[in-house]
């Protein structure tokens, strides 16, 4: 195991940012990324409150100059899914299909995933059209298509398909959990239909090869059809890799500095690009100050 050598699981933003700082350090930062770097952020309609972009910049955009950033630093990406993340003998151990790696310090930035609903009955033959995100369906064209949701992701992935689909966003409840700017400008988009204090109890196809939701609203039942369902009402940390073992020196080697949670998988209520690329930079900065004490 080099002593240079750092860990990341992940490649959304915090992932990045903390492998250019990393490099930057003169440590050697081996990224590794289970499908796309970017993370949710490839889903994004618009990012505003990112510095450096007045007028706002589309989430695949951004993600397309961090990749070019990477390449400007020649840092590689290993696109293999970490199966295991174990500490022994003050060793990390990261285990995936094809390779072994070992090294003293760790960056998790997991992300999240899906959390999936227990209320819902979904058709088994049907779940390839049942989605957790958007960037899969951009190419979609007048295509009727259900958001299950309302948060700042339900409305951001409506008006992001919005421009050639008509939406159906179906809130569970009767508040509005997105920012009020999301919600008005869905509400000013003729594609895009909302609808308060429904609740699905399945889906399944139709005869005519269509997605049929079968829903209350209070005391009424109401049948929505649609080519494609989208569940955006909440996610949840991504760390089944983690052996047990490792769940139980955690904190300890937090406290170390030698493990180090970053962006989205913190579990937090706020999910914003800047702030898990700056928890990235400092977790490595950390990470290069311990580096230059030995």
């Amino acid at each position: 195991m080099p002593g240079n050598d750092v860990i990341i699981i992940g490649a959304g933003p915090a992932g990045i940012a903390t492998a250019i700082q990393l490099k930057r350090s003169g440590l050697n930062p081996i990224v590794f990324e289970k499908k796309n770097i970017g993370g949710l952020l490839n889903n994004a309609n618009l990012v505003e409150n990112y510095p450096g972009f007045p007028g706002g910049i589309t989430g695949p955009d951004l993600v397309g100059l961090f990749r070019k950033q990477l390449e400007s630093f020649e840092i590689d990406i290993i696109y293999e899914q970490v199966q295991s993340l174990d500490y022994n003998n003050e060793l990390f151990t990261a285990i995936t299909e094809s390779k072994i790696i070992e090294s003293k310090a760790v960056i998790i930035a997991s992300g999240t995933q899906s959390r999936l609903s227990n209320e819902i009955k979904i058709s088994g033959k049907i779940r390839n059209r049942i989605y957790y995100e958007v960037a899969d369906l951009f190419e979609l064209k007048e295509k009727n298509i259900a958001i299950i949701g309302a948060g700042d992701a339900a409305f951001d992935y409506a008006l992001n398909l919005a421009r050639n689909n008509n939406i159906t966003i179906l809130n569970r409840a009767g508040n509005i959990k997105c920012l009020p700017l999301l919600f008005d400008r869905a509400k000013s988009n003729n594609s895009i239909k909302y609808l308060s204090q429904i609740q699905v109890s399945e889906i399944f196809e139709t005869a005519a090869n269509q997605l049929l939701l079968k829903c209350r609203n209070k005391s009424e039942d109401i049948d929505i059809i649609s080519d494609y369902v989208i569940l955006a009402f909440g996610r949840e940390q991504l760390l089944d890799f983690m052996t047990e073992n490792l769940l139980k020196e955690k904190d300890e080697l937090q406290r170390k500095e030698l493990l180090h949670f970053v962006g989205d998988v913190n579990g937090r209520l706020y999910r914003q690009t800047a702030i898990a690329v700056g928890e990235g930079v400092l977790a490595a900065m950390k990470i290069a100050g311990k580096n230059r004490t030995k």
